[in-house]
């Protein structure tokens, strides 16, 4: 009796999501977890209509209770095949991405995203293609925030130096019993050296604020024109990203290039690409939006 009615009122918390009430749709949706405490979906619910609040905080929580109880609920099918509740956890996880991009937890959201991502791959599932976007994201913003600290930090070491010397010149110039050409002297000598420890610097930031190259051939996908996360082979060798080629596929069954018979089956991980392209993209999170 109690799953009907928290079947009842989930299908209304839907209703009134689709309708962008989130307020009402997490309310009911709530009132359902009441009445099923144990149904995991109904937290991705929750979660759901929460992120749309940014209700970062919440989406976390409602999450992982989700994927204590499908955990459990794994656990205690004796090892058997995992149901559907625990197949569609990705949700969770993905989720979970999501929340934790906005609170700054950049490596939380890059590795749930990637769970997402895989549990998507290895089911087909058709939000692969959104879950990979998630991925890019995660890591774009954990990357320029990795070049906001190392600028920072660059910034920080010039200043430091510069002091050094000045405060080097300062002690020479009141322990000198020299005369006032030889405490000028003194003065341009370190004056010179902190303009060409300057100089270093600018050049360094010129260097960098030049215009970057477009991102290499190899790591492109041909279908979405993005740096690929999950690069895939077809019979020819040519390899794409896993969520275009399979929304290709589910269209129509051929090759892109060829036009010969193709399906998901036929498809092979490329494994080194895979690990070129993730070594890509740590180093120039930029190539993200190129």
């Amino acid at each position: 009796m109690s799953g009907q009615s928290s079947l009842a009122l989930k299908e209304e918390g839907n209703r009134h999501f689709q309708k962008g009430d989130y307020v009402a749709a997490e309310a009911l949706y709530t009132k359902a977890i009441l009445s099923d405490p144990t149904n995991p979906l109904l937290y991705t619910n929750r979660a759901m209509a929460r992120l749309k609040m940014s209700r970062w905080d919440s989406v976390i929580e409602d999450c992982e209770e989700c994927l204590r109880l499908s955990s459990s609920s794994s656990t205690s099918s004796g090892g058997q095949k995992p149901t559907t509740t625990t197949t569609k956890n990705f949700k969770a996880l993905y989720y979970l991405s999501q929340a934790h991009l906005p609170l700054k937890n950049y490596d939380q959201a890059v590795s749930y995203a990637l769970e997402a991502h895989k549990i998507c791959a290895e089911t087909h599932d058709k939000s692969l293609a959104a879950v990979t976007s998630q991925v890019l994201k995660c890591k774009k913003e954990r990357w320029e925030h990795r070049e906001k600290l190392r600028k920072r930090e660059e910034q920080e070491l010039e200043g430091e130096v510069v002091e050094i010397l000045r405060g080097e010149m300062e002690g020479l110039l009141k322990g000198s019993d020299g005369d006032e050409a030889e405490k000028k002297e003194t003065e341009k000598m370190y004056e010179d050296k902190i303009e060409r420890i300057r100089a270093v610097f600018e050049r360094a930031r010129d260097k960098e604020n030049q215009r970057r190259p477009n991102p290499p051939d190899w790591a492109i996908d041909d279908i979405s024109f993005q740096v690929m996360v999950d690069p895939v082979m077809t019979k020819t060798g040519k390899s794409y990203e896993r969520a275009s080629i399979e929304e290709h596929l589910r269209r129509s069954e051929t090759d892109p290039l060829t036009r010969a018979p193709l399906t998901i089956k036929d498809l092979m991980p490329n494994i080194d690409l895979k690990h070129a392209c993730e070594e890509f993209l740590n180093e120039n999170g930029w190539a993200v939006d190129w």
